[in-house]
């Protein structure tokens, strides 16, 4: 693989790649397979692994690039962009640094490039688990988990913050008493759900998207089949002689870099 484009993000000293691994695999579970595979990932040259408590991928994730380390596949973890996120259970300001030092000890790394927060809810302390039940949801206090949030970065603990699955009206919640803007907002965008009104809202803000499921949810609780099942995509694969996935991905990608380095 060819070196993977960067863009800069946060105050301009950091820069992401455009092109990452994800590790969520559900029902959400670690294995040998998922360590192997984030390995895999590492030797064709992707350096952005994308991580999250909710997903048991970051005892793995560790454990690849420890592996990696010793194969010479990379020559330090500076090489490396790794993402966390903070789960809802934990989205409680006393609960934010325990949440990211324990998330450190899982990976074994004493820094995180991005740490975002998962969702703009908060739920009863407790395990990570989905589905949760309705009665243990709670509201998101905006302005002191984001100033745990800032603390874990002013610490040195992660080099950037940001947010996942946050509208556009979460974020200017979550501006009003920000010091750090957000970095990253991390949210499902596809071919048929592209997330236009949000793309231009984070531009105008200087808060970098990135787009998780472009094959979409299938195989999930929450999400459909409705992207490789669409009848123009699979029109277009089946004239090009490729699969669904094959011709939508390096489009898909090529727009999203277009929309990362162009104003919209």
């Amino acid at each position: 693989m060819a070196d993977i484009p960067g863009k800069p993000v946060g105050s301009g000293h950091a820069r992401i790649p455009l092109l990452g691994f994800g590790t969520a695999v559900f029902p959400f579970t670690a294995s040998e397979t998922m360590k192997e595979s984030i390995l895999h990932a590492i030797k064709l040259g992707y350096r952005h692994i994308d991580a999250a408590a909710l997903y048991n991928s970051e005892q793995p994730v560790g454990e690849a690039i420890a592996e990696a380390l010793g194969l010479g596949l990379i020559k330090s973890r500076a090489e490396l962009f790794i993402t966390s996120k903070l789960w809802c259970t934990d989205a409680h300001p006393d609960l934010v640094l325990p949440a990211l030092r324990r998330t450190l000890k899982n990976l074994g790394l004493e820094y995180l490039d991005l740490y975002l927060i998962h969702f703009p809810v908060s739920l009863k302390p407790g395990s990570c688990e989905v589905p949760f039940e309705e009665k243990d949801l709670l509201p998101l206090d905006f302005k002191s988990v984001w100033e745990a949030m800032e603390e874990s970065q002013s610490l040195g603990l992660s080099k950037l913050i940001g947010v996942s699955n946050f509208s556009c009206k979460k974020l200017q919640d979550l501006l009003v008493t920000a010091k750090i803007p957000p970095a990253v907002n991390q949210v499902e965008m596809n071919p048929l759900w592209q997330q236009k009104k949000l793309r231009e809202f984070c531009n105008g803000k200087g808060i970098h998207v990135t787009a998780y499921s472009p094959l979409g949810g299938r195989g999930t609780l929450w999400g459909t089949n409705r992207v490789l099942d669409c009848k123009v995509l699979q029109g277009i694969a089946q004239a090009k002689g490729k699969t669904v996935a094959q011709v939508m991905l390096p489009s898909f990608l090529f727009i999203l870099h277009f929309f990362h380095t162009h104003e919209i």
